[in-house]
């Protein structure tokens, strides 16, 4: 099953198993503390809307892309007052709108180091001069893969993720590379994992 079709399977449990992950919910304030009222934001990945809920109660607008079929439709479900629409992240040139804040939590988890850096560009290219940005990924375990396919039965059944991890400093080379100003970041641990957060602004 591909990773689009795992999120279908799981989407239901994930919804749930994620309402108080208060790492994320700590990121995403952060975030919109950098914003003004009324900002647009795009939320890349959004999964069920848990974090786009958040952002639209903090005074923003979203539309978030998610390439899950069966996460977008809980979404619009749980955030009628958000814009929801499924889309792979690496279609976004199709977005009409440009954004004052691009969101990106949990998401370049998901791609092959070496694709990050061309993803992030196209990403970016939605993202108006003077925007912000924030990432947040898994951190590299000393001595651990940078990248691996993970069997998990968190659910009480199997299923499998690809994963990519990072330390810090590959996370702020790859902003300051396609020209992002660094303005904060963190590492945040939660469970059993070091989330890397990193926020920036596009000169």
């Amino acid at each position: 099953m591909d990773l689009r079709g795992t999120y279908n399977h799981i989407a239901e449990d994930w919804f749930g198993d994620h309402q108080k992950d208060v790492w994320s919910f700590e990121g995403a304030g952060k975030f919109a503390s950098y914003l003004n009222p009324g900002s647009w934001i795009l939320d890349i990945g959004c999964g069920c809307g848990l974090k786009s809920k958040y952002l639209i109660n903090k005074g923003m607008k979203v539309v978030g892309i998610d390439f899950s079929e069966k996460m977008i439709e809980i979404a619009k479900k749980e955030v009628p007052e958000g814009e929801f629409e499924v889309m792979d992240l690496r279609n976004v040139s199709k977005l009409e709108r440009v954004f004052d804040g691009i969101f990106l939590q949990a998401v370049l988890l998901h791609i092959p180091k070496n694709e990050v850096s061309r993803v992030l560009i196209g990403l970016l290219d939605k993202l108006k001069s003077g925007g912000y940005v924030y990432v947040a990924v898994k951190e590299k375990k000393p001595g651990g893969a940078d990248e691996e396919i993970k069997k998990e039965q968190d659910y009480g059944y199997s299923y499998e993720r690809f994963f990519s991890y990072f330390t810090l400093a590959e996370v702020k080379k790859y902003l300051e590379n396609i020209g992002i100003e660094i303005i904060h970041e963190s590492i945040t641990p939660f469970g059993n994992t070091r989330w890397i957060q990193v926020m920036g602004y596009k000169k």
